[in-house]
């Protein structure tokens, strides 16, 4: 049992620093990265929990990629942030620019672990072509994404923020990727936190 309760306590504390580091951060191989965190790897604290929609700033200014999809989803992609604890957090903006209801049920992926995720963008994947990686979005201790869950009822016209962490490719790789399910990739850029 204190050994449950030092393991939580740790999360929760990475968690806070992973928060702290995003939020002063600017502006295809088969092989998979390592997709689950330790326990004091971190993320976001939004992500875990019932709730949880997303972290990323209200008033983005930059754009590194729109993707446009089915059903008229545009997302566009605001940073890609590279911190000194080994992530990558990419944030952004959906829009949905139909006339029907948008539940992001298909970019949960494939996984069957990652099925507690949700309508989320647990399904995103970041590769990097010259490293023939892909880097799968980090989970937390109960097997949930450390991204946007819940993105659920999304009207016509509305916007909703969106993010979602990876383990970070090489210092070396600033250009990678970022691909959701149902949708094109986008090559984006990635900039040290």
């Amino acid at each position: 049992m204190g050994y449950r309760r030092r393991a939580t306590t740790a999360v929760a504390l990475g968690a806070v620093a992973a928060i702290t580091v995003a939020g002063c951060g600017g502006g295809g191989g088969d092989e998979k990265a390592d997709s689950k965190p330790s326990a004091a790897a971190g993320a976001p604290a939004t992500t875990s929990g019932a709730g949880s929609s997303a972290a990323p700033s209200a008033t983005p200014t930059q754009i590194l990629a729109q993707i446009k999809g089915e059903k008229d989803i545009e997302v566009t992609i605001n940073s890609a942030v590279r911190d000194s604890g080994g992530f990558v957090t990419v944030q952004g903006m959906l829009t949905n620019n139909g006339t029907r209801i948008f539940n992001a049920d298909d970019w949960v992926g494939n996984e069957t672990e990652l099925a507690p995720s949700g309508a989320s963008v647990a399904g995103a994947v970041l590769v990097d072509e010259a490293g023939k990686k892909r880097y799968y979005v980090l989970r937390d201790t109960d097997g949930k994404c450390l991204c946007t869950m819940k993105l659920l009822s999304i009207q016509p016209q509305e916007t909703r923020p969106f993010f979602a962490q990876f383990p970070a490719p090489p210092a070396a790789t600033t250009q990678v990727d970022f691909s959701l399910p149902t949708m094109p990739p986008a090559k984006i850029t990635i900039s040290e936190g």
